[in-house]
């Protein structure tokens, strides 16, 4: 393995584990969804948190290697699809306590491009945590700097008590990659 890409792995567990210790957004117990979860680290890092009476869903339009515990599963689908939403809640045990979306498109090499799909991509998480989870859950979403960004921030503080953005630290000083951190989801009327 080349060494640029071990060192690539080591700082997104060490960031993963001290986002889980800073921000705790999942707890022991929690029903977590994970969106764009191939190949499964987030899977991972969730099941530790959740420990055997937590639940893990990982959702990819790639295939996941399956893990052996019985509280965690994986399904191969298109967060863009209409009835992805409901495959997802007929496999959780209830409505999820977190939606975490790491989902990202390929990227082009066009900023605008890019930056758009993510975007849309984070769109469609947003939907589908709006639809799986339950109320006072929270949301965690990967994101790229840009024009579209504040829209989709307002969005997110719409339905969410609390709204943090997260620059990761090991991420390279030139890459846009964000997270945005939705805690608490609100009481909802309607959907929208």
């Amino acid at each position: 393995m080349p060494k640029a890409w071990i060192q690539e792995r080591k700082r997104d567990y060490y960031y993963r584990k001290a986002k889980e210790e800073k921000y705790r957004f999942i707890r022991k117990g929690d029903v977590v969804v994970d969106l764009g979860a191939a190949p499964g680290g987030w899977i991972q890092a969730a099941r530790k948190i959740v420990g055997s009476k937590g639940f893990v869903l990982g959702v990819d339009v790639k295939y996941i290697e399956p893990f052996s515990e019985r509280n965690v599963k994986t399904i191969i689908a298109d967060i863009t699809e209409e009835d992805t939403s409901q495959q997802i809640l007929k496999l959780i045990p209830r409505k999820a306590d977190v939606v975490i979306s790491d989902a990202a498109p390929n990227i082009s090499g066009i900023w605008e491009v890019d930056h758009a799909r993510q975007i849309d991509l984070a769109q469609q998480a947003l939907k589908t945590a709006l639809e799986t989870l339950k109320p006072r859950g929270n949301f965690f979403v990967k994101v790229f700097q840009g024009d579209m960004l504040s829209d989709f921030i307002a969005r997110v503080k719409k339905h969410f008590e609390t709204v943090k953005i997260i620059k990761p630290e090991a991420s390279r000083a030139r890459s846009s990659e964000m997270f945005v951190l939705g805690m608490h989801l609100k009481l909802r009327i309607n959907k929208q």
